[in-house]
């Protein structure tokens, strides 16, 4: 299907199917369509300062970090994945906002010595994931792959590639950035090694099990992070761009994870009732690990803590659900930021 521009696989042999190998073996994504952009000059670090909003000072040599791109206002233009690589940086984009997290960044470098380079051309992406995914990487790879938000460069299938250790499905694994030359042959030899191909879909279904954000559903310019419960990322004692916006926020609505009691599949954008207000689902989805409709949804503050009952209105009939704790699906907890990681 298209998708910022890409042809975007939805499915190879089934949603489920994928998942499953997923969450028991390993697969892989084709991941190419997110954007990449590469941050030197004597004032990189201090630039990233004023604009992402975590401490980037905190990301040590190899290392990654997660954080958001605020506007003025406190909304999120995007949110982006940040590794320090000798001299410079490389920022992973949302395909969808890369060009406009591009510009952003260009029209914010006035007063800093600093070179913003569109590098997305450079990098095929591909995420192995999976409690074998690091098995599978390693038998055809030269060197020792990184442990949890650490990078390093390493010959895999024949090819110098940036081996990171993250990933958006809640299970071990990496993301492999490598020379889209090289990225036909890559793929072959995980398939030759039993990894399953995963598409869209269950990129999605895995994510959502794990609660993590997708920018568009639960993350958008008229949410700030307070809201999306990205305080965590958001060091508002660096003064990064929208900081001022958020200091002392106290949000009238806050994102929660929730599965359905009963039968039904919730969606994005279907209205929710609580007995302190009312909210709206920003993801929804069937679980083919726990077999029920599960999602997040902007719901009161009130009515935000594990185990409140909510109903959630789809497609006019109403579904019973309750308020649940992060991740949906256990196996995520241990890939949760840890305080250091953070």
């Amino acid at each position: 299907m298209p998708f910022a521009g890409w042809e975007m696989p939805v499915q190879y042999e089934g949603v489920r199917r994928e998942h499953i190998a997923v969450r028991t073996k390993a697969g892989v994504f084709d991941v190419s369509h997110m954007g990449e952009l590469v941050t030197s000059g004597p004032d990189a670090e201090a630039f990233l300062q004023h604009l992402l909003s975590n401490d980037v000072t905190k990301i040590a040599e190899g290392g990654a970090q997660y954080s958001v791109l605020c506007h003025h206002d406190g909304g999120v233009i995007d949110d982006l994945f940040t590794y320090r690589l000798g001299d410079r940086f490389l920022t992973v984009t949302n395909a969808s906002n890369h060009e406009r997290d591009h510009a952003w960044l260009a029209d914010h470098a006035e007063g800093f010595d600093v070179t913003v380079e569109d590098a997305a051309d450079r990098y095929a992406m591909l995420a192995v994931q999976g409690p074998e995914a690091r098995w599978a990487v390693g038998r055809i790879a030269d060197g020792e792959l990184p442990r949890r938000m650490r990078t390093t460069t390493l010959g895999v299938a024949g090819a110098d590639c940036l081996v990171c250790g993250t990933g958006y499905t809640g299970e071990d694994g990496v993301e492999i950035l490598t020379p889209p030359e090289h990225a036909p042959a890559l793929w072959d030899a995980l398939m030759e090694g039993g990894v399953a191909p995963a598409g869209l879909a269950a990129r999605d279904t895995l994510r959502t099990e794990a609660c993590f954000h997708l920018y568009g559903n639960d993350l958008s310019l008229d949410r700030t992070p307070i809201e999306a419960g990205l305080g965590w990322c958001c060091k508002l004692d660096t003064g990064f761009v929208g900081s001022e916006a958020l200091q002392g926020a106290e949000p009238a609505q806050t994102l929660v994870p929730f599965a359905f009691t009963g039968p039904g599949i919730p969606r994005h954008a279907n209205p929710v009732h609580t007995e302190a207000g009312t909210g709206v689902v920003s993801s929804g989805t069937m679980s083919p690990c726990l077999d029920l409709g599960i999602g997040m949804a902007y719901v009161p503050v009130d009515a935000s803590a594990p185990g409140t009952p909510i109903e959630v209105d789809v497609r006019g009939k109403p579904r019973a659900a309750e308020v649940r704790s992060k991740p949906l699906y256990p196996p995520g907890d241990r890939m949760r930021p840890t305080n250091s990681e953070e």
